[in-house]
């Protein structure tokens, strides 16, 4: 049951950072194949990474209100 937990986080895990990537190629100037403009990656790498963090909050925060460990009710 912990190994499929882990994949549910691992996988939001790598889009989040393929997010951060693609901002960061965007900034130095970098144009990924996929994407046409550069305010394009930029964007959809911000989506990637919020995306990515508030899954993987909100997994963390359900499986602690599961377990009555979590202040925030």
């Amino acid at each position: 049951m912990r190994f499929i937990a882990l994949l549910i986080l691992v996988i939001p895990g790598f889009l989040a950072a393929w997010g951060i990537k693609l901002m960061r190629d965007m900034l130095f100037q970098i144009l990924q194949p996929p994407f046409p403009f550069l305010w394009l990656q930029f964007i959809t790498g911000l989506l990637l990474l919020i995306g990515g963090v508030w899954f993987i909050a909100g997994f963390v925060l359900y499986r602690d209100r599961k377990n009555k460990k979590a202040g925030v009710k």
